[in-house]
């Protein structure tokens, strides 16, 4: 074999090695991803995310980051959707900190963005819905999922 013949393989080696190492890096980030708060508009409603405590996004397959200002419009926007997302997480109602799916439970509040009386927090504290359960409060309609009378109410913690 010829020197050149040689290190033209190294070359052609270095190359794919280099576009290899460009994908896996421009590759979606994992984990859930902070918005530009009061600037983000909710991917179902349009509304700002404004109000940390609601907040929710999910990652669609394709790796594209969507936020939702209130539960109930990432369940809304999901429904009317043909593929199930990558990934969805939604901001703990007290803490600031977000929640995976699989890790959420929620509480009936007094208050949401849009109305629709759903808080995020872990799944083990007591009096929580599944997420199954909160998506289909929101999904049979307006005022489903709300606090119900002479249920004790939850607030958020200030941001």
């Amino acid at each position: 074999m010829s020197s050149k013949f040689v290190w033209g393989v190294v070359g052609l080696l270095v190359l794919l090695a280099a576009g290899a190492a460009v994908v896996v890096l421009q590759r979606s980030p994992t984990g859930p991803v902070e918005p530009a708060w009061d600037r983000q508009a909710c991917a179902h409603c349009r509304m700002h995310l404004s109000e940390p405590p609601f907040a929710a996004q999910l990652r669609t397959a394709e790796g594209e980051v969507l936020y939702f200002d209130d539960p109930g419009c990432l369940f809304l926007w999901e429904a009317q959707q043909s593929r199930p997302p990558a990934a969805v997480y939604f901001r703990h109602l007290r803490e600031p900190r977000w929640l995976a799916e699989a890790e959420t439970g929620f509480l009936r509040v007094d208050y949401s963005p849009m109305g629709w009386g759903l808080g995020a927090v872990d799944r083990r504290e007591p009096g929580t819905i599944s997420p199954e359960e909160a998506r289909q409060a929101v999904l049979s309609g307006p005022g489903k999922a709300a606090h119900p009378p002479g249920e004790r109410a939850h607030e958020p913690a200030a941001h």
